[in-house]
């Protein structure tokens, strides 16, 4: 029996899928960045029905302030007498929530300018990469500073200033991909047939551009998680939301990281670390498994 377009294409994904998992499962790091990241994600997204929410509530606080590991709360407590385990725990959830939504916006802002510069060309072309060149020069982390100074605080703050002042790395990356695959053959002979821009931009750009946006955003992600514990750190962050910066500010607001409550301080410190070392595994693995000549060099 003849097998039709549907299940050849689908054959050919599941190939290609199957080859992406043996490339990627031979990078031993990647291996160790995706098995910590998903533990620290089913921890962060279980936190509600292991944990009780209530332990957070400062009127509700059981320990002493600034207690050293005990049985009773096996990370000690914060200065407010609150578990440093359970803020931690929770705190895990807001720093991947903004992490990956701050990664998002920027990949798609910077996809967007980054195809769009490289398709339409001319002065489309000079005006996005102008627009691009403004924000490069600009710091961003100042910028970032200064918008969720000027807006209302909370996590849709942080992520807009996030997401808006580091897309253009990924414009130029994009762009030069994007340069790379018009270039090829089939792209002339689309134009040749008649193709119009959304159908090149869609059918045959986008798909040879995704997976290098993939691995990009996963590295992108750890680069957002910083963003948010610093300007959490800074005091910029959501007041009313527990996130590992906002517990690094209070360590050191209430005196904790001098008076030697290493406790406060260690947990949240590791946890960013652990959080943008895996995305950060996980990225470079992902870029070897889409680009070839990587393999040898890791």
């Amino acid at each position: 029996m003849t097998a039709t377009a549907a299940q050849v294409t689908r054959a050919r994904r599941k190939a290609r899928a199957a080859e992406v998992w043996r490339v990627y499962r031979g990078d031993t790091g990647g291996v160790v960045g995706l098995v910590l990241l998903v533990a620290i994600a089913l921890l962060a997204l279980l936190a509600p029905v292991l944990t009780d929410s209530s332990g957070l509530d400062v009127t509700r606080a059981t320990g002493q302030p600034l207690q050293p590991p005990s049985s009773e709360h096996w990370l000690g407590t914060d200065e407010s007498g609150r578990s440093v385990l359970l803020l931690t725990w929770w705190g895990a959830r807001v720093s991947l929530l903004v992490g990956l939504a701050a990664a998002v916006l920027s990949v798609f802002i910077g996809t967007l300018v980054g195809v769009a510069a490289a398709h339409f060309g001319g002065w489309t072309s000079r005006l996005l990469l102008r627009f691009t060149d403004f924000f490069l020069v600009l710091p961003a982390l100042v910028l970032a500073i200064a918008l969720s100074t000027v807006l209302e605080r909370g996590l849709a703050t942080i992520v807009l200033a996030i997401g808006v002042t580091s897309w253009p790395s990924t414009a130029r990356l994009v762009r030069a991909q994007t340069l790379t695959v018009e270039a090829r053959p089939f792209i002339e002979r689309a134009r040749a047939l008649g193709a119009g821009h959304l159908h090149i931009i869609t059918k045959h750009v986008l798909p040879s551009v995704l997976p290098l946006v993939f691995a990009n955003t996963t590295l992108s992600v750890a680069s957002a998680i910083i963003s948010e514990s610093t300007l959490s750190f800074l005091g910029l962050g959501d007041p009313s939301r527990v996130s590992w910066g906002a517990m690094l500010k209070s360590a050191m607001d209430t005196g904790a990281v001098t008076g030697g409550a290493w406790w406060y301080l260690l947990p949240p410190g590791l946890g960013i670390v652990l959080v943008v070392l895996s995305f950060t595994l996980c990225g470079r693995a992902l870029e070897a498994v889409f680009n070839p000549r990587l393999r040898g060099q890791r």
